[in-house]
């Protein structure tokens, strides 16, 4: 047996993880962080995943504020960059972590579509429609609700 005569490129993976408060402001500052981050790393502000990366962070950090809050507590947002190449896509992964986890969301083929009247419930539509794989994870204590986006170049 011959050992592969290709070598494997050098990959270097990137890791954010933060605490925000658990309120509309940390969330919203948990989205301009977060992009900034992406942005530092090679994921252009503006680009099809920085976009998709800006709704994503969006809806799960006001979701981590708003149904996963727990008074005293702050919600995670954790990023992963894997960047790829020509042959290989990249990946952006997209965590954000609550403490509260009787307040369990849906996952992947639970979500029902809202009535047109209700002024909520469309968030998780969105990640579902923008991620190519997400899931609901448990976690002690609470849960994080992890999605993962592929780099196409």
């Amino acid at each position: 047996m011959e050992a592969p005569t290709k070598t494997q490129p050098l990959v270097t993976v990137r890791v954010f993880n933060r605490q925000f408060g658990a309120d509309p402001r940390g969330a919203r500052l948990a989205r301009r962080v977060g992009l900034h981050k992406l942005h530092t790393w090679g994921v252009p502000y503006l680009s099809d995943a920085s976009e998709s990366a800006a709704l994503i962070i969006g809806e799960l950090t006001a979701n981590a504020a708003t149904h996963g809050r727990v008074p005293g507590r702050n919600f995670e947002l954790r990023l992963s960059h894997l960047p790829g190449d020509p042959e290989t896509p990249g990946l952006v992964r997209i965590e954000v972590s609550d403490t509260r986890g009787e307040c369990r969301p849906p996952g992947p083929g639970e979500i029902t579509t809202p009535e047109d009247s209700s002024d909520s419930g469309r968030g998780l539509l969105i990640v579902d429609a923008l991620a190519d794989r997400w899931a609901v994870l448990d976690r002690r204590p609470g849960k994080t609700v992890r999605t993962e986006l592929d780099l196409l170049y």
